[in-house]
């Protein structure tokens, strides 16, 4: 197993994301993923990351002013001239800092019209095109509605559904066990059927969102045995709260027998 930090809920301590690079690096990982590193320069992450002499596994597209809640337009029909400047702009980033990875938010939505749906797979389309240009993996992630209400992406079944129709190496699945518990359950049989169309895996305990050893609802040491026993050898990522402190949480990987 290969766990890589995700600094947007690990080492909050550092009001900075350019700061948590180098903190991540000093707790032992060998890497992170981030969101969109919004208010900094590429040269400026760039600097940070390379600075702190760790890698860069993923970035989130950006996705719009997140303090009123954007997350994406890439759903929204009339802004796709929005998301293709969006979606470029992030691979110049993801380039900069060596990511192969782009997680192409959905974003929130009151009223879902089978319009949504049509300009969502549209642009995802593009996106592949773009992605297969750059050498770069685009992800999409159903998120539950009890952590993000009206995100637009919240059904696996859908997502698998657009990710075939578009048959792109460069789209694939993120799944997240945080999510998949709340969304659908059945976490056995659902890592061994939506296998094939992962490209990135994200863990964190229900309901609290805390360290996977944490009371909650899912046995992660059984979990994790499951991910590996499928196949899965990329790097998860660790998004989670920390419960008291980042580096104080990660004695679980000791304990589960894995090491950074």
């Amino acid at each position: 197993m290969k766990f890589c930090a995700n600094l947007a809920f690990m080492f909050t301590e550092a009001t900075s994301i350019l700061e948590r690079y180098a903190l991540a690096k000093e707790a032992g990982f060998k890497a992170v993923e981030t969101g969109f590193p919004f208010g900094f320069t590429l040269e400026q992450v760039k600097q940070a990351k390379e600075a702190a002499g760790i890698e860069q596994v993923l970035i989130n597209l950006n996705t719009g002013d997140v303090s009123k809640g954007e997350l994406g337009v890439t759903a929204v029909p009339g802004k796709e001239n929005e998301f293709k400047e969006k979606l470029k702009m992030t691979i110049d980033y993801a380039k900069a800092v060596n990511a192969r990875k782009i997680h192409i938010m959905a974003g929130k939505l009151d009223n879902v019209t089978s319009q949504n749906w049509e300009t969502y797979e549209r642009n995802l389309k593009y996106a592949a095109g773009l992605l297969n240009e750059a050498n770069i993996l685009g992800v999409i992630e159903p998120i539950n509605q009890h952590s993000v209400p009206k995100y637009f992406l919240s059904d696996y079944g859908k997502a698998i559904d657009i990710i075939k129709r578009i048959d792109s190496p460069n789209l694939k699945l993120m799944m997240d066990i945080f999510h998949l518990q709340q969304i659908c359950g059945d976490v056995t049989h659902n890592i061994k059927n939506f296998m094939p169309y992962v490209g990135h895996v994200q863990i964190a305990q229900v309901p609290n969102r805390n360290e996977p050893d944490t009371p909650g609802e899912i046995n992660y040491k059984y979990v994790l045995e499951q991910l590996a026993n499928n196949g899965y050898k990329d790097w998860i990522g660790l998004e989670y709260k920390p419960a008291n402190g980042s580096k104080a949480g990660l004695k679980w990987i000791n304990n589960y027998g894995f090491s950074l």
